[in-house]
């Protein structure tokens, strides 16, 4: 008896995890109709009137599950157990499949890759900053070895058989693309030494702003008009920030200060991207994105080599003594290195693959993950004042993406 009613729970979820796999909305309404139609083997004892114990029944290889007035539970643990491992298995090669499925067809598994990498990222590069002393420890040299390892693993693409054909660029090239780098080197390091001065949360509250610097350089530095709707959605974003900042426990005007600067570099990359981009044949001696990235990481980590000699290089020895002793910092460092190199390369293949309205949506979501969910997991705070501001600053920035296509600007 104890055997049929284990094969039969088997047999129900096992059906359930391979509908769930393939469809879980179905599978939901017929798990459903089938626990309705039969009968209930297990019933939830009421915890407000009876106690619940487990003991083990004498002579036998099951633990039996005992309630007051009640006899043994007729399942089979262990078989149960084994078949429930058995068909998680199946549910996971099924989902493998599908995911293939969506790669192939999809370019929402690219925002995935690039949400989740991105998040990773600030766990990582926060956890190793405190490791390191936070910002009076080593968050430019944390900054520069991030570029470095990412590059190193660029360079192993090329060397690597089959994996990327290597650019055929020249010096010409490799002149023009200096500007690029060192705004690219900038903003990041920029925005490492914010995080290392005060929350991420905070820190990506601050960086949401980055459109209004970017209007502010189109309009009056590249001579490229922002319309009017656009202008208009800026207060929305910047009263969105102060209103984070309002109560933010861990405010620090150098973390504030230093996001800032990050927005100024990375408005400034943006623009100067589009610019080198239209050098003729540059995209062909590149080859591809990846090696657009990856040229571009090598030459900022380069650049940014003298700015940490000169505020860093006195106590470097103090730094790969710190390394080599604590493995917070080894294993965080090495991770958000390749996470940062990861997600920043499927995001710039990503941004040829969608429209902007696409990637509006995609950036909206990105940040509302990684300060939501880097809060819960760092234990920074979230108060209500903060979550408003929040709220209303990514809101702001999503409006002022695609504004232009709800209100059309005029010739």
């Amino acid at each position: 008896m104890k055997l049929s009613i284990t094969l039969t729970l088997a047999a129900l979820g096992s059906s359930a995890c391979s509908a769930f796999a393939l469809s879980p909305h179905h599978a939901v309404s017929a798990l459903t109709k089938t626990a309705q139609a039969g009968p209930a083997f297990v019933h939830q004892p009421d915890i407000k009137s009876r106690d619940v114990s487990i003991s083990a029944a004498s002579g036998t290889s099951n633990e039996a599950i005992t309630t007051r007035g009640g006899g043994d539970l007729p399942i089979d643990i262990p078989l149960l157990t084994y078949f429930g491992l058995w068909y998680l298995g199946d549910c996971l090669i099924r989902f493998v499949q599908f995911s293939i499925h969506i790669y192939q067809k999809d370019s929402s598994w690219y925002f995935s890759k690039s949400h989740i990498g991105n998040y990773y990222y600030n766990v990582s590069n926060k956890l190793a900053l405190k490791a390191a002393g936070g910002a009076t420890g080593f968050p430019l040299t944390i900054s520069a070895l991030q570029l470095g390892i990412g590059s190193l693993y660029g360079i192993f693409l090329w060397l690597a058989p089959d994996a990327r054909d290597a650019p055929k660029i020249t010096m010409d090239d490799v002149i023009k693309m200096l500007p690029v780098a060192f705004c690219y080197a900038g903003a990041h390091s920029a925005s490492v030494f914010s995080f290392a001065s005060g929350s991420v949360s905070f820190g990506q509250i601050v960086k949401a702003a980055e459109p209004a610097f970017a209007a502010v350089l189109s309009q009056f530095v590249y001579n490229k008009p922002v319309s009017k709707a656009k202008w208009l959605c800026l207060p929305i974003v910047i009263g969105g920030v102060i209103l984070a900042s309002v109560n933010e426990l861990d405010f620090a005007w150098s973390a504030l200060i230093s996001a800032c600067i990050a927005n100024m570099f990375a408005a400034v990359k943006g623009n100067e991207n589009k610019k080198l981009m239209e050098t003729a044949g540059l995209k062909d001696r590149l080859g591809s994105v990846g090696n657009q990235f990856c040229v571009t990481s090598i030459l900022g980590f380069l650049l940014s080599i003298p700015f940490v000699l000169w505020k860093e290089g006195g106590k470097l020895g103090q730094f790969v003594d710190l390394f080599k002793s604590t493995p917070a910092l080894r294993t965080n460092l090495i991770a958000s290195a390749l996470w940062f190199y990861g997600y920043n390369e499927v995001s710039t293949m990503t941004l040829k693959k969608t429209n902007a309205v696409t990637q509006s949506v995609a950036n909206t979501a990105k940040r509302v993950i990684v300060i939501v969910g880097v809060a819960i997991v760092l234990g920074e705070s979230l108060d209500f004042m903060k979550l408003l501001g929040c709220s209303i600053g990514i809101a702001g920035v999503f409006l002022y993406s695609i504004i232009d296509n709800i209100v059309k600007p005029k010739n």
